[in-house]
């Protein structure tokens, strides 16, 4: 019997967003996935020092944001953005992964109120970090022509 789950949040043109469990009958734990593209708008010497300011900075965004009714203010945060690959005027594939563990118990994966939640952190991370990035342009494939986007976020 399958127990994990994965559902899509829409709303966002640079990114592909899924968040989904492993485990949908026991509900303990969530992850929310970002998918997107990402083009240097210049050169850098190390971008190694880049990629880990933004991850700090989106673990930061993510605090911020925590709905701690729902979620422990403990999570995971994975932010794949090969540093050696980076080159001006060449995209490189990101992918970053939170996990979040729930703190009520009987919660549905398909709870409104955490569909909600993670649209919220995922505009945070979008309004903090993605939007106006100066290093960065973000883009949904690797032959886009989008970098900027408007957040239009559907009602629940």
């Amino acid at each position: 019997m399958k127990k994990g789950k994965t559902s899509n949040i829409t709303g966002f043109k640079t990114a592909k967003i899924i968040y989904g469990t492993v485990d949908s009958i026991e509900l303990k734990s969530l992850y929310l996935n970002i998918q997107t593209w990402v083009e240097p708008i210049d050169d850098n010497d190390n971008w190694t020092r880049t990629v880990l300011n933004l991850s700090r900075a989106i673990k930061h965004s993510i605090y911020e944001s925590l709905d701690d009714k729902i979620f422990d203010t403990k999570f995971i945060v994975d932010l794949d953005l090969r540093s050696s690959g980076l080159k001006f005027q060449k995209k490189s594939f990101m992918n970053l992964e939170i996990n979040f563990f729930v703190i009520q118990s009987g919660i549905d994966f398909k709870d409104t109120e955490i569909k909600k939640s993670l649209t919220n952190i995922t505009s945070k991370i979008f309004t903090d970090n993605f939007n106006d990035n100066e290093f960065f342009n973000f883009y949904l494939t690797k032959k886009s022509k989008y970098s900027k986007e408007t957040i239009q976020i559907e009602n629940v």
